[in-house]
């Protein structure tokens, strides 16, 4: 004998998946937020090129939640500055932010989508801007290889459960 009763299945969560929403996500826009280029060695480059530059590059990413329900802003905050022998070469600084409508996310995966996947989507535009403006300041063109956001999120959360441990 059969059971002919039909009941709804269920997923891990015990939920009825015909209930669970898929998420939305909709860019809005995305902008250069702040730009500072300086260029402090403009009279060497007439001389000709010196030594090998050295480049250090740093790279942050943060976001937040705006005032309209469900807009989000992720930025990326990006720092290049190329030195010699003979002093600093150039500075570049720039945050690049993109504008984010996200629905249906679960809380515990918001801060990773923001910082990994918002990121991810605006870094070419970011890459592009950043050859730009260094090939514009003079410069050969700075190109960026791509970046691993999932890599810097886990770094994050490592560097944040030390600093909580008690010594």
């Amino acid at each position: 004998m059969t059971d002919k009763s039909k009941t709804n299945p269920k997923d891990s969560d015990g939920q009825d998946p015909a209930a669970q929403q898929p998420v939305e996500v909709q860019i809005i826009g995305q902008f250069i937020k702040d730009l500072s280029f300086e260029n402090p060695s403009v009279g060497k480059l007439l001389e000709g090129p010196s030594d090998t530059p050295n480049i250090k590059v740093e790279i942050n990413v943060g976001a937040k939640r705006l005032q309209q329900e469900n807009i989000y802003e992720s930025a990326i905050e990006f720092k290049a500055v190329a030195t010699s022998s003979d002093g600093t070469i150039y500075d570049l600084e720039i945050v690049y932010a993109g504008l984010f409508r996200v629905k249906n996310i679960p809380e515990q995966a918001l801060e990773p989508f923001l910082l990994i996947n918002c990121p991810t989507l605006i870094f070419p535009f970011l890459r592009r801007l950043v050859a730009d403006i260094t090939r514009e300041g003079g410069f050969p063109p700075l190109l960026l290889d791509p970046i691993d956001f999932a890599q810097l999120f886990m770094r994050r959360l490592k560097d944040q459960a030390a600093a909580s441990k008690p010594n």
